[in-house]
């Protein structure tokens, strides 16, 4: 059940109105997670300014997927990872590619030195060992490509966050949690 509802149409603040309006233009539905941020029109609208500059960097849809796979795992948000299993799934992710980003790994090359290293941010926020910092750039990430890992994996650990204390009702297809 959860802590924090989101808005209907009846309380829904008027500065969060326009914004709900979009993601659903954009998405075809609103997703239970944005509508429990509308709550707060400044959340819902850094949320989503972060998460549209983001989309404008270099990481393609794909690793920002990869990435925030492998956060929602480490930080066992069961809404995060459901959502952008169905995400990544339309990015072009396959089932297996899901599961691994999920366990933290990749397949090779560039997405997995930023699967590592976006894992090792998330756990180790305040000393992240050098070692995936250098296989992101042996895998040829630039600085910008390194500073945009960390934005994502701010960005999801905000949705993570949102989620458990909000408890927000899943509204994709719940993806089971990994066998120990």
């Amino acid at each position: 059940m959860s802590r924090i509802a989101p808005v209907t149409s009846t309380n829904t603040p008027a500065a969060s109105a326009p914004l709900l309006a979009a993601v659903k233009a954009k998405l075809g539905f609103t997703p239970n997670m944005m509508s429990t941020m509308a709550h707060s029109s400044p959340v819902l609208r850094g949320y989503l300014g972060l998460s549209e500059a983001l989309a404008g960097g270099s990481l393609s849809a794909r690793e920002r997927e990869l990435i925030a796979l492998a956060v929602g795992e480490a930080n066992h948000c069961e809404y995060c990872v459901s959502a952008h299993a169905a995400i990544g799934r339309g990015a072009g992710l396959s089932d297996s590619e899901i599961t691994a980003a999920r366990h933290g790994q990749a397949a090779g090359g560039r997405e997995d030195a930023i699967v590592r290293l976006a894992r090792a941010v998330a756990s180790d926020r305040s000393a992240v060992a050098d070692a995936p910092v250098a296989a992101a750039r042996e895998a040829g990430l630039s600085d910008a490509e390194l500073l945009e890992v960390v934005a994502q994996v701010a960005l999801n650990v905000l949705t993570n966050t949102v989620n458990h204390i909000a408890r927000t009702e899943v509204d994709f297809p719940a993806v089971p949690r990994l066998a120990a």
